[in-house]
């Protein structure tokens, strides 16, 4: 049993913790901007509640975060409260913010400075993985840090991979979102093509999805997808902050990514169609607008 803290329970947050707790079997201290859900989830699971960041990470072996964006990790990491003012030297700060990879080796020399360690390791899941404590995570580290930490992330994880130093979680995680980005958009185009054919929709599905054309997202959002159906999973707004990220940092390293831009901008028409809140799966609906 570890000593653990984590910060930020949200969608994907709240389980995390709860995994960490329960099949983990670790002494849990939660912080959450809004206290009543950081009540709730303590309620819930029987861990601790903390006033501030810092005061979660006191005395903990490892600190997690998974919280919006950038700004969001620096205010609950180095921000005057943030985890690293009450972290203990040797402790290991564990990231699972989908954030880039700048603000991962910002984080790193942060929290070096202090005695400390860290680990970016962003995930990819859903709502449904951090439930279901079957979550894929990628991680950016030292190989000493990563074995020592992996045990407690298995907690939530189905799978758990190094990807090199830190800031490469952040950039597989890119690489992630990127291939999900023309997958979808390939999903919901054979389904309005399907739809407009006058093709059973599910039987076809039934047979395609045991080909190459087969895919998780296929298996998973056709059925809601033809139902006109998008309040399940990863929100548009979500998948525009990566797809955002990642093409920032093509431009950077000279990668073209001319499906990922054009699809961001796709997201972008669902968002004025009020879909901000939608699932990835209903860029169908831009289709049939």
């Amino acid at each position: 049993m570890a000593k653990v803290a984590f910060i930020g329970l949200g969608v994907m947050g709240y389980p995390m913790a709860g995994h960490l707790k329960v099949k983990g079997g670790h002494d849990v201290t939660v912080y959450n901007r809004t206290a009543t859900k950081a009540a709730n989830w303590a309620d819930q699971y029987g861990g601790f509640v903390a006033a501030t960041p810092a005061g979660a990470a006191e005395d903990a072996d490892f600190v997690f975060t998974c919280v919006g964006n950038d700004d969001d990790l620096r205010s609950v990491t180095t921000g005057a409260e943030g985890c690293l003012a009450g972290m203990k030297p040797g402790a290991i700060l564990i990231d699972n913010t989908t954030a880039s990879a700048d603000v991962a080796r910002e984080l790193d020399a942060a929290a070096r400075a202090k005695g400390c360690h860290f680990i970016d390791a962003p995930v990819s899941g859903g709502q449904a993985g951090a439930e279901n404590g079957v979550l894929t995570v990628m991680c950016g580290a030292a190989p000493e840090d990563f074995e020592r930490a992996r045990p407690v992330i298995d907690a939530y994880a189905r799978m758990v991979g190094l990807m090199g130093p830190v800031g490469s979680g952040q950039l597989a995680k890119m690489v992630n979102q990127i291939c999900i980005a023309g997958l979808v958009q390939g999903l919901a185009e054979g389904v309005h093509f399907a739809k407009r054919a006058g093709l059973d929709v599910e039987n076809l599905v039934s047979v395609i999805s045991k080909g190459a054309a087969g895919s998780w997202q296929m298996e998973n959002r056709h059925k809601t997808m033809n139902e006109g159906k998008f309040d399940f999973g990863f929100a548009v707004d979500w998948m525009r902050k990566d797809l955002g990220i990642c093409l920032e940092e093509a431009r950077r390293n000279g990668a073209r990514l001319p499906v990922a831009s054009l699809v961001d901008q796709f997201y972008g028409d669902v968002q004025q169609m009020g879909g901000n809140r939608w699932d990835t799966s209903s860029l169908l609906a831009r289709l049939e607008k």
